[in-house]
């Protein structure tokens, strides 16, 4: 994601033929030997009939994939032909045995690093030509196989400078509207106040209560994302091979992974350190359903991440650090059979079992929710009712007004939203007058509070307050904040 600059070096000197490449490459980087030599060949080059020297510097970093194919080529042309190509000039792209260009992950990350470095002149597919596009100030030339980018150099023909419009991916169509959901106002004014400061949720309820349409209806709220947050997310699924023919992504990201999902798919790792749901939820929201069915591992392998908001993998040759600011909305049931607390049927559960089951979540995990969410089952009467609920697009209004505000606030810093703000940040920003004090003080000593419980329902109620468009936190905020911290005996 973060990307570091690499140089192709090529030195052609007497002595057997063949092609040695150095500088830590694996497997597919050994393997571009052959596509760039039938590449060449087939494009009515030649090879060269020497030793042939390719180095990847800097030499003590691993390289791997297929996007070195074209800059060696260019590479050997240089060497061989004596092709002059301009220092500013950037190349990125797989070849084919014919010579064409084919696409690659993680371009735009390339290209943004290329602008910083001086290099504004980006060679590359045209399947990636949007996505380079998306850098201003640079020129971004599209091109279909490698002859097309010789005879450009050669000013045999000039290359057509990228020119098409800016591709945005397409909304997500599982997206339900808010005035579908019956009943469960109060979930329904939690899920606003959470999605206007990126709060984290736990709903918790027996089954038929809502919760999975609530979450599903919780994307549709969301405003669309900034310019500066589309492109860190972009630039992700770049990477991880989901942005090929999408666009820039301007709806946060909505990610759902199954509870039989494995430490490395969540969190991210494996043996390549790819990135996980954390990590594609970037700027978005990671719904656990059924949380409690999780992976004890996994579940608190999501305690750091959600403090820090990055998340870091560390093996043996290297450490990697992904962003990871997300709403993690969980969704549970009271008991396994999902029945405790339900006025219509009996809980067949034994207190052994319900115990048990309420202990999968740890505390600490549960301290790092801003807002508990309880949905009892819905009445008859509301799910017979003709009277439609305040539609999704009215409370995307209010979310969008409450995030302009926090914008004004921290626009200064590199905090986008309430839920980002650290103790340092709390203090400023979330200042209690006496009354206020007096109130929490008697509010921490009734439901324990912890030290990070009390910062959270200060940044709740800050939200709130965004929400009154009101500057201070008034003792109604407060109030309200504190209804969203669970009790003890819900769990």
């Amino acid at each position: 994601i973060e990307a570091q600059l690499e140089e192709v070096e090529v030195n052609i000197a007497a002595g057997l033929p063949g092609i040695t490449i150095v500088g830590l490459p694996d497997k597919s980087v050994e393997e571009s030997k052959e596509r760039v030599k039938s590449a060449l060949t087939n494009s009515g080059f030649g090879f060269p009939q020497d030793k042939v020297v390719i180095n990847l510097a800097p030499a003590d970093i691993k390289k791997e994939g297929s996007h070195y194919d074209l800059p060696i080529a260019m590479g050997i042309l240089a060497a061989n032909s004596g092709l002059a190509i301009p220092e500013s000039s950037f190349f990125i792209g797989e070849l084919s045995l014919d010579g064409s260009l084919r696409p690659v992950n993680g371009v735009l990350s390339m290209v943004m690093l290329a602008k910083e470095k001086g290099l504004n002149q980006i060679f590359l597919s045209r399947d990636n030509a949007w996505e380079a596009d998306l850098v201003s100030g640079i020129t971004v030339y599209p091109i279909n196989n490698l002859k097309q980018l010789a005879d450009h150099f050669l000013n045999k023909k000039k290359l057509t400078q990228f020119s098409g419009e800016t591709k945005i991916a397409s909304q997500n169509e599982e997206e339900i509207d808010f005035g579908l959901v019956a009943g469960q106002e109060m979930a329904k004014r939690g899920l606003e106040i959470a999605a206007s400061g990126m709060h984290n949720v736990l709903m918790f309820g027996p089954p038929g209560g809502g919760k999975t349409m609530l979450a599903r209806a919780f994307a549709s709220i969301l405003p669309d994302l900034e310019k500066e947050q589309a492109l860190e997310v972009t630039r992700i699924y770049s990477v991880a091979g989901l942005a090929k023919d999408q666009g820039l992504v301007l709806r946060p990201p909505f990610r759902s992974p199954h509870h039989t999902a494995s430490e490395a798919a969540v969190i991210g790792g494996g043996a390549d350190a790819r990135v996980g749901d954390v990590t594609l939820a970037h700027r978005g929201v990671l719904f656990m359903d059924e949380l409690p069915e999780f992976n004890r591992r996994v579940l608190e392998s999501l305690r750091q991440p959600l403090e820090d908001r990055f998340v870091v993998i560390s093996r043996a040759k290297a450490t990697h650090k992904y962003p990871a600011s997300f709403i993690l909305m969980g969704a549970k049931n009271p008991c396994p059979c999902g029945n405790l607390g339900n006025p219509y049927k009996t809980c067949k559960c034994s207190m052994a079992d319900i115990l048990r089951y309420q202990k999968k979540i740890s505390g600490p995990l549960l301290d790092r929710f801003d807002i508990f969410l309880n949905l009892p089952p819905v009445e008859t009467k509301k799910l017979l009712s003709k009277i439609e609920s305040e539609p999704s697009a009215e409370i995307k209004k209010r979310v969008h007004k409450a995030r302009v505000a926090q914008q004004k606030r921290f626009k200064d810093s590199s905090i986008f939203f309430n839920a980002e703000m650290g103790a340092k940040v709390i203090k400023e920003y979330c200042v209690l007058n006496s009354e206020a004090k007096k109130f929490m003080a008697k509010a921490i000593q009734r439901l324990g509070l912890s030290a990070r419980g009390f910062h959270r329902v200060l940044k709740v109620a800050r939200t709130i307050a965004d929400l009154d468009n009101s500057p201070k936190i008034k003792l109604n905020h407060l109030a309200e904040s504190l209804q969203y911290r669970k009790m003890e005996e819900e769990f």
